[in-house]
């Protein structure tokens, strides 16, 4: 029976869950509006039926608040985007820190345990091969 392949799994990070959440909770935050806005129509058809009022203005009416429930999300999807990318940038520096914090800290806890460090031991590998070339020339 010839092997099947397995589907690579896709570890969920933090920022992966992060994104995901985002992304739910803005098209609940869409579908909400949108039912807002289905509910504000049907108040005033509603409304123009009981009262008589011109459909011409009640119209006028709902696609003036059409124009500003879309002036209103285009709003909030600038706020949002404003804020992840800041949220994105402090991410970046804040693991650009932790990052140094742990070199810092693997650093000193090698020079306290007197274990030298791999850029030291690759420096004195170097150096021993190059002792090795010079000694191997006097020998010729």
């Amino acid at each position: 029976m010839p092997s099947k392949k397995k589907a690579a799994r896709r570890v969920a990070t933090p920022a992966r869950k992060a994104k995901s959440q985002l992304r739910k909770t803005w098209k609940e935050t869409r579908a909400a509006l949108s039912s807002a806005e289905g509910k504000v129509e049907k108040r005033v058809r509603e409304l123009v039926a009981r009262s008589g009022v011109d459909t011409r203005q009640a119209t006028k009416t709902l696609k003036a608040w059409r124009g500003r429930l879309d002036r209103e999300r285009k709003k909030a999807v600038r706020q949002v985007e404003g804020g992840l990318s800041t949220l994105q940038v402090r991410a970046r520096q804040e693991r650009r820190a932790l990052a140094r914090m742990v070199d810092e800290a693997v650093q000193s806890t090698l020079a306290a345990l007197n274990i030298p460090s791999r850029q030291e031991v690759h420096e004195l590998t170097r150096r021993v091969e190059e002792l090795s070339h010079k000694v191997g020339g006097f020998r010729r």
